[in-house]
């Protein structure tokens, strides 16, 4: 359902995705883990057309993101940060407007805003305006809007923030419900509530993908040395030394214990296999001796443990990279090209200043100029500054008159705009004119 190769991101010089790559299949739960700035909510604006990546591919259902947006927004219900909501309409009403907008009329908006009201806990507040809503009421409203046309691909960022344990608890029922027929793609901070409810997780680090993986597969691979405990009955001193000859066991130390038992402290390397052999030739060891094994027992990592570990094996450097295309590199950092000696001795010809402004190569590329040019061309593309005027197909344009009939486009006239009201101005019309100057009291 969802297919992801090679995403790249930059904003002027600054990589915020390099090189994502995963997939999601119908049926399956994807947990997407990552620090603050990782880049899990650049990648979901990806999936969902809201901005266009540099590089590589992304496609729902079939549909590439880039080629077919209009096809991939039919298929996702996505549920951003912060969600989006009129604050001055009651529930219902914000509902109602939401399945007109995804094309429901009549009985079937009718049947599915039942569903989600009542999959979503909202029934004792349809009435209530939502800017009366408490957050977690809020969040809940948003998740009904990305439910409501029954999409089958569900794309949600942080999607129990700000729920209290209750409605967690419930927000994970639903998720488990709606699971299958639909593949679901969810970021989150709390490592609980992923493996609770994913089916496999992705790790993301300074825009690269870490691990990916199920929960004891990344626990496997974050787990290079454990620590086993051991407690033997009638052992001393003179066990540590056989100990310390056995495969992957890297350090043993003796620890103070009960009368009659003998406490150590192994560190065990070659990761969950190695550390299950050097426990299974423990036991054996301890039984060879004559001696009684009491407890043997690796300390499994804890979740916060795993996530830590699996970090600083991906970690990498966020700031200006030197192996950056030459096209989102800073002016500052390009070589200049050498010259020829023919070169050297004809005198530089210097080029006709012009009145072009400088534009920082540091500043983020125009998504909608890139998202533009890549849907018609097919092809991700890259902008290396900001156009002077965005080509999009959603571009915002300046239709409405403030004052005199003068249009917002020309941005000299725009600022003209707001000159002072002269008398006279207001004859013939009774368009409000904006004026910087406060109005004169009566009687001065």
């Amino acid at each position: 359902m969802i297919e992801v190769k090679g995403i790249t991101k930059y904003y002027g010089s600054f990589k915020a995705l390099d090189g994502v790559s995963f997939h999601v299949d119908k049926g399956e739960v994807l947990g997407f883990l990552g620090p603050n700035g990782a880049g899990k909510s650049t990648t979901m604006k990806v999936l969902t057309t809201y901005i266009s990546a540099s590089e590589g591919t992304a496609s729902i259902g079939g549909h590439d993101v880039h080629v077919f947006p209009q096809e991939v927004r039919k298929r996702i219900g996505y549920l951003p940060e912060t969600p989006p909501l009129y604050g001055d309409m009651t529930i219902e009403d914000y509902l109602k407007f939401a399945g007109q907008a995804r094309g429901l009329r009549g009985s079937e908006l009718k049947d599915r805003l039942e569903t989600v009201i009542t999959d979503c806990g909202l029934r004792n507040k349809l009435k209530a305006r939502i800017v009366e809503l408490s957050k977690g009421y809020k969040q809940r409203t948003g998740l009904a809007q990305a439910l409501i046309h029954n999409p089958d691909v569900l794309i949600l960022d942080e999607p129990t923030s700000g729920l209290d344990p209750m409605q967690i608890v419930e927000i994970r029922k639903l998720i488990n419900r709606l699971r299958e027929n639909r593949c679901i793609i969810f970021s989150t901070h709390i490592l609980q509530e992923a493996t609770a409810v994913a089916d496999r997780l992705v790790i993301i680090n300074g825009g690269r993908k870490i691990a990916d993986g199920t929960v004891d597969e990344l626990t496997a691979r974050a787990a290079d040395v454990q620590n086993v405990r051991l407690l033997v009955k009638g052992a001393d001193a003179s066990l540590a030394e056989p100990l310390r000859n056995i495969e992957n066991v890297q350090t043993v130390e003796m620890e103070n214990g009960p009368t009659d038992y003998g406490r150590f402290a192994l560190k065990v390397g070659g990761g969950v296999r190695g550390c299950r052999a050097a426990c299974e030739a423990v036991s054996e060891l301890v039984r060879n001796r004559g001696l009684k094994l009491t407890e043997l027992a690796p300390e499994r990592l804890t979740l916060e443990q795993v996530f830590l570990q699996l970090l600083r094996k991906g970690a990498v450097d966020t700031g200006p990279a030197a192996d950056l295309p030459a096209q989102h590199r800073p002016k500052s950092e390009e070589k200049p090209s050498a010259k020829t000696e023919a070169d050297k001795t004809e005198p530089e010809k210097k080029p006709a200043k012009t009145a072009e402004p400088e534009v920082s190569a540091d500043l983020p590329e125009d998504p909608d100029a890139t998202a533009a040019a890549t849907r018609v061309t097919g092809k991700p593309t890259s902008s290396e500054n900001y156009s002077e005027k965005s080509p999009s197909e959603t571009a915002w344009e300046h239709n409405t008159t403030i004052a005199g009939d003068v249009p917002q486009s020309d941005a000299g006239e725009f600022d003209d705009a707001f000159e002072t009201a002269r008398p006279g101005d207001l004859e013939g019309g009774t368009d409000t004119v904006f004026s910087p100057k406060p109005p004169d009291k009566e009687g001065e």
